[in-house]
C-alpha cells in the first residue's frame, strides 16, 4: 500500500484545501492527513480564533479524503511521521516549493499545485468578525491586556473606564485609542464585550450589569468569591445568550493543557495525590491584596490557581475540605488546604507574606508529573516513573504574560458562538468560588 502524508492547518476549510486533498489522495492509496495543534499560529505571530484543532479535524474528516488523520504538536515532527507510519510519499502545496526537500531523504517530496485566488487569510479578512472590547479596571492588568490582544486575531480594544477617570484615560492614550468613557454605562453602549480587571468585590455587580446589557465577559480570576453569586452569573449568561469566561491565564496556557490531557489518557496511572503551591513576599503591605475591606488575602488572590490542577483532574465531588490559616490584620498571609476525595488526598498552598516551593506534583499509580516553579505559568513538565529510562520531559513556549491565550479562547468562543470553554469549565469556576466561600465563612476558626 502506498502512503501518502500531507500537512495543514485547515481553517476555515476552503475549496483550496479540498483540492490539494485530493490531489494528495491521489498520489497514493492511504492519505494521512497531519493538522497543526493550536499552539502552532504562535509561530506566525498571530493566534487562530476561527476553528479550534477539534473543529479543524472534523472539518477534514468530513471530506472523506483522509484515511487516517493525525496532530502536528513539535517542530520536527514530519521526520518522526515519515518513519513511524512508513509513508512513501510527502505532499505539500506548492506555495511551499523547496521548504521540505530535507524530507527527500526520507521519502518521495511532491509539491502540488494550490487553488490560485482563495486561502484562510483570505477568507479571514473577508468575513472575520471584529470584537470590540472594553477595559473595566485600569490597574496593573490592563496595560498587558492590550499588548497582549494585539497577538490575537479579531480583537479589538476600543474603550476604558475606571472610576479613577486619570487612569481610564492615561490607558487609553497607551493603547492608541482615545475613547476612556466616564461611566461604565457609557462604555457598555459602546463595546462587544468587556475585560473586567478591578478588585475581586467589584466583579459581581460589574459582571452582572454587562450580562444583562447583553455584553460578553472575561473577568479576572477569581471571578467571584461566593459560590451562590458564580452560579446565579453563568445562569444569567447563558439566559443572555452571552459568554462568560474567567480569565485564568493558566487554565487556558497550552503546555497546562497538554499537560491535563496527558494525566487523564493514564500515563502516571490513576491520579492519588496533587500537590501545587503558589507564594509571593510582598514588602508593601498598603497593597489591595493586605486589605481586607478590598478581598485582599493569600486565598483570594492567588487560590483559583492551584485549585485550578486539583479540580481539573479530580473533579468538584470532594469528600471534605480542611483549611489552615495564617491571619495577621485581618487576611490570611498563608493558607493550606487539604481535599479528601473519594480515590485522592490532595493539598494547596498559597502565600503573601510565607514563601514557599512553587511546584506542582501529581502522584499516580504508575509515575508522578513534575511541573517546577513557576507551574502557574508552564512552559516545561516532566514525567517521572520507578524505572528514570522511561522518563519524559515535555519542553513548550510561553509568551511573554500569557493574557493572549486567554483571550484567544474568549474571542473564539464568542466568534464561534461557543458559550463555555473546556478549559475551564462552569462548575469548575463554580467550585473554586465554593471553595472561596467555605474560606470566608471559616476564616475565624481555623487559625494557626
Amino acid at each position: 500500500m502506498k502512503k501518502v502524508i500531507t500537512y495543514g492547518t485547515y481553517d476555515l476549510l476552503h475549496q483550496g484545501h479540498i483540492n490539494l486533498l485530493k490531489r494528495a489522495k491521489e498520489l497514493g492509496e492511504y492519505l494521512i492527513v497531519g493538522v497543526t495543534n493550536d499552539n502552532f499560529d504562535r509561530n506566525r505571530g498571530k493566534l487562530n480564533v476561527r476553528n479550534n484543532v477539534l473543529e479543524r479535524v472534523e472539518a477534514v474528516r468530513k471530506t472523506g479524503y483522509a484515511d487516517q488523520i493525525i496532530i502536528e504538536d513539535y517542530v520536527g515532527q514530519k521526520i518522526d511521521d515519515v518513519q513511524k507510519y512508513g509513508v512513501d510519499i510527502f505532499a505539500i502545496g506548492s506555495d511551499w516549493e523547496g521548504k521540505f526537500d530535507y524530507l527527500k531523504e526520507y521519502c518521495k517530496v511532491v509539491y502540488l499545485p494550490r487553488t490560485e485566488g482563495i486561502s484562510s487569510t483570505m477568507l479571514r479578512a473577508e468575513i472575520q468578525e471584529i470584537l470590540k472590547i472594553g477595559i473595566v479596571g485600569c490597574g496593573r492588568i490592563a496595560p498587558r491586556f492590550i499588548s497582549e490582544s494585539q497577538y490575537v486575531n479579531g480583537v479589538d480594544i476600543i474603550a476604558t473606564y475606571d472610576v479613577d477617570l486619570n487612569k481610564a484615560v492615561l490607558l487609553a492614550g497607551t493603547g492608541n485609542f482615545s475613547k476612556a468613557c466616564k461611566s461604565y454605562e457609557e462604555l457598555l453602549a459602546a463595546v462587544d464585550a468587556v475585560y473586567i480587571a478591578t478588585p475581586h468585590l467589584s466583579h459581581y455587580s460589574l459582571v452582572k450589569q454587562a450580562v444583562i446589557s447583553g455584553k460578553h465577559v472575561l473577568c479576572e480570576t477569581p471571578l467571584v468569591l461566593n459560590g451562590q453569586e458564580a452560579r446565579e452569573l453563568y445562569d444569567l449568561a447563558e439566559a443572555q445568550g452571552v459568554v462568560l469566561m474567567e480569565a485564568n491565564k493558566t487554565a487556558h496556557c497550552p503546555a497546562f493543557n497538554h499537560l491535563m490531557v496527558m494525566i487523564k489518557s493514564g500515563v502516571i496511572g490513576e491520579v492519588v495525590d496533587v500537590e501545587a503551591s503558589l507564594s509571593k513576599v510582598w514588602g508593601d503591605k498598603t497593597l489591595r491584596e493586605f486589605n481586607p475591606d478590598c478581598g485582599g488575602g493569600s486565598l483570594f488572590e492567588l487560590g483559583s490557581y492551584p485549585l485550578l490542577p486539583i479540580i481539573k483532574l479530580m473533579g468538584i465531588q470532594y469528600d471534605n475540605l480542611n483549611l489552615y490559616s495564617r491571619i495577621e490584620n485581618g487576611i490570611d498571609i498563608y493558607t493550606k488546604g487539604v481535599f479528601r476525595f473519594p480515590t485522592a488526598v490532595c493539598s494547596f498552598k498559597v502565600g503573601l507574606g510565607v514563601k514557599t516551593e512553587g511546584n506542582l506534583v501529581i502522584s499516580g499509580t504508575k509515575g508522578y508529573a513534575l511541573v517546577t516553579s513557576p507551574w502557574w505559568k508552564t512552559d516545561y513538565f516532566e514525567l517521572r516513573y520507578e524505572n528514570q529510562n522511561e522518563n519524559k520531559k515535555f519542553f513548550y513556549k510561553w509568551d511573554d504574560a500569557g493574557l493572549r491565550y486567554e483571550i484567544q479562547e474568549f474571542a473564539s468562543c464568542v466568534l464561534n458562538n461557543r458559550f463555555s470553554s473546556a478549559r475551564l469549565k462552569r462548575h469548575e469556576s463554580i467550585c473554586m468560588a465554593d471553595v472561596m466561600q467555605q474560606f470566608a465563612e471559616r476564616r475565624n476558626f481555623m487559625e494557626i
